[in-house]
């Protein structure tokens, strides 16, 4: 459902791209730094941004804004919830969190690919696998970490109920967008 998108000429379409891409990253690491007071831990929109852009622009920009947001983060700038202070770079990346930051990258594709033309419902669902294969991919790598013990204790059960609010407000903001465009054409 890349309804953010119009038809343009191709090295419009190529500039528009390169705009949403850095757009999305910027929105991306909006969300990673915004801290909301929640049960059980603080959650920030990380998630939330990740996966409306996902089910909003499509694979290809969703995947281009993820991959920009990533590179920024490879590169030391502080883009990721808790950079500066956890560490920047690809010491951060190579941290507790690493798994996490590639299932979103995989999971931004994934997501992009099976909400394309789905309502509501269909968008949620596109989005709840594709934060499937970011909590796999994450507690994979933590789990080198972490004994197995703990795992899921620190990486699930403290984010999944806010996670979860995330992919339903994501899911109704693309579904208000889509009526707001409908009805200004």
């Amino acid at each position: 459902m890349a309804f953010l998108t119009p038809s343009l000429t191709r090295p419009a379409a190529l500039w528009r791209g390169l705009g949403i891409a850095l757009g999305g990253a910027l929105l991306i690491t909006l969300g990673a730094k915004a801290q909301i007071p929640f049960w059980p831990v603080p959650m920030t929109l990380h998630t939330l941004a990740v996966f409306f852009l996902a089910a909003a622009l499509g694979p290809r920009l969703a995947l281009a804004a993820m991959a920009t947001y990533l590179a920024a983060g490879a590169l030391g700038m502080p883009v990721f919830s808790g950079a500066p202070e956890r560490g920047i770079g690809l010491a951060y990346m190579a941290g507790p969190t690493g798994g996490y930051l590639a299932g979103y990258l995989l999971g931004t594709g994934l997501t992009g690919w099976l909400a394309q033309g789905r309502g509501l419902i269909g968008r949620f669902l596109a989005m709840l696998a594709g934060l499937a294969v970011v909590y796999a991919l994450g507690l994979a790598w933590l789990a080198t970490f972490l004994p197995a013990s703990g795992l899921l204790a620190a990486g699930f059960t403290p984010f999944i109920l806010g996670d979860l609010v995330k992919l339903a407000l994501a899911s109704g903001l693309i579904s208000g967008l889509a009526l707001l465009r409908a009805r200004a054409q």
